[in-house]
């Protein structure tokens, strides 16, 4: 019933750990976003295991509509700009996290992304 999808930046070719790290900081950015405004799907999220999806996108353009649809469905997201102190530039944009959301509210913006590999 709930989930959350962390969307990642391909074109920025970033190592695994890099990736994981910007992962990391999406998920629980979001998931602070969503316990201050609906505590609810936090709890039902928690209760059904902790749903996680990670997808990609191909472009900075392409993440922030992304973002901008989310935000226009009043969903809890998080927009990670990176500090640029290993392998990117100070202020990149890599990912974004949304939820822990209904899957339903979320499918709608995300659903015709490809799985992040």
């Amino acid at each position: 019933m709930y989930k959350q999808v962390i969307v990642v930046r391909k074109d920025l070719e970033m190592s695994c750990g890099k990736i994981a790290a910007q992962v990391a900081h999406a998920s629980v950015s979001a998931l602070e976003m969503a316990r201050e405004k609906f505590p609810s799907w936090v709890k039902g999220w928690m209760k059904e295991g902790q749903k996680k999806v990670v997808l990609q996108v191909s472009s900075e353009k392409e993440l922030l509509e992304i973002y901008r649809k989310t935000l226009l469905k009043k969903l809890p997201v998080a927009l990670i700009r990176d500090r640029g102190l290993t392998e990117i530039p100070p202020n990149t944009v890599t990912a974004i996290g949304i939820g822990p959301a209904p899957e339903k509210d979320i499918d709608s913006i995300t659903g015709h992304l490809k799985l992040f590999k």
